[in-house]
């Protein structure tokens, strides 16, 4: 329904990249060169600067730009309208997931709605929180599923699970012999933290400068942009660090890692749905978030109790 020559600006337009834009369609660079050249042709105006080998759009790129994003979203609203008379979704559905949702929750859920809904095209980007907030203000996802605080009033923020921080340690770890650990045992460890604008970050700042330990009183060897590597990190005795209790207990088996529970402190956040302000989505968002508010309602493992080998 839309027209081809307009995906392919919407799809230059928005990596301002011609091999991207080529990759992402499937098409060759030149393909994708002689559709912007006959567009522009068309409407008889230049729509992207490509002087200096960077692409940049003209200010009638930005004007098209924008329109065929609002043509885009009326033509996947009309599929989605045409197809739930016969009582099934289709059409495309663009989301984002921030980088621990996207690895131990999503896959599930993705699969389970797949399943139901068949006819539904998912297209999922993962980044951190920062990043997935970024995508919905500028319109490249419709909904977004976040770990961390949105810090914008522009966006409306909808907490759909709990889950929990949790600290991990090598197993060989002279804390192995421990009970309790206090915060004051966090001062001196080699400690591994998630990158900037991370919503795991955020959390675990917020959490440990409220139990009296501010971040630069921490020994931090090394930023990492995912539990994955901090786990691999930490299974490899270069430091402790915290992640989603989701990250930790299927690897605890493997006795590489342990965890420990901290006097006076724990670390509960929520994950949280993420949608422009104003009425709650409608069409494939407003599906998407209804069903995994559904699907949170699924029982969850209970947090990590105390040590645990």
């Amino acid at each position: 329904m839309e027209n081809f020559r307009l995906k392919v600006f919407r799809s230059v337009s928005e990596n301002l990249n011609f091999r991207r834009a080529a990759e992402e369609l499937h098409l060759s660079q030149p393909a994708v060169t002689q559709q912007i050249k006959a567009l522009e042709e068309e409407l008889g105006t230049r729509l992207l600067d490509r002087t200096g080998g960077r692409v940049v759009l003209t200010g009638a790129g930005r004007i098209l730009r924008q329109r065929a994003e609002e043509i885009a979203e009326l033509v996947e609203r009309t599929r989605d309208e045409l197809a739930s008379l016969s009582g099934e979704h289709s059409g495309t559905l663009s989301a984002g997931a921030s980088t621990s949702i996207a690895q131990y929750v999503l896959p599930r859920m993705l699969g389970i709605f797949k399943a139901a809904n068949p006819h539904v095209k998912l297209q999922i980007r993962s980044g951190n929180t920062e990043e997935v907030v970024e995508w919905l203000v500028e319109g490249r996802i419709a909904l977004g599923l976040i770990e961390g605080p949105a810090l914008r009033k522009d966006v409306q923020v909808e907490p759909f699970m709990e889950d929990e921080l949790v600290l991990l340690y090598p197993a060989q770890h002279a804390w192995a012999r421990r009970e309790e650990l206090t915060v004051d045992d966090l001062r001196g460890a080699p400690f591994l933290l998630r990158e900037r604008g991370s919503g795991t970050r955020r959390v675990l700042e917020a959490a440990l400068e409220k139990a009296g330990l501010r971040m630069d009183e921490l020994d931090i060897v090394m930023e990492l942009d995912s539990s994955e590597a901090i786990l691999g990190c930490v299974e490899s005795g270069l430091g402790i660090g915290f992640v989603t209790r989701a990250a930790v207990l299927p690897r605890l088996p493997l006795g590489k890692i342990a965890t420990a529970s901290i006097r006076g402190l724990r670390i509960p956040r929520n994950f949280s749905l993420v949608y422009p302000q104003g009425p709650r989505p409608e069409g494939l968002a407003g599906l998407f978030r209804q069903f995994t508010i559904e699907q949170s309602r699924v029982p969850v493992v209970p947090a990590a109790e105390g040590r645990k080998r």
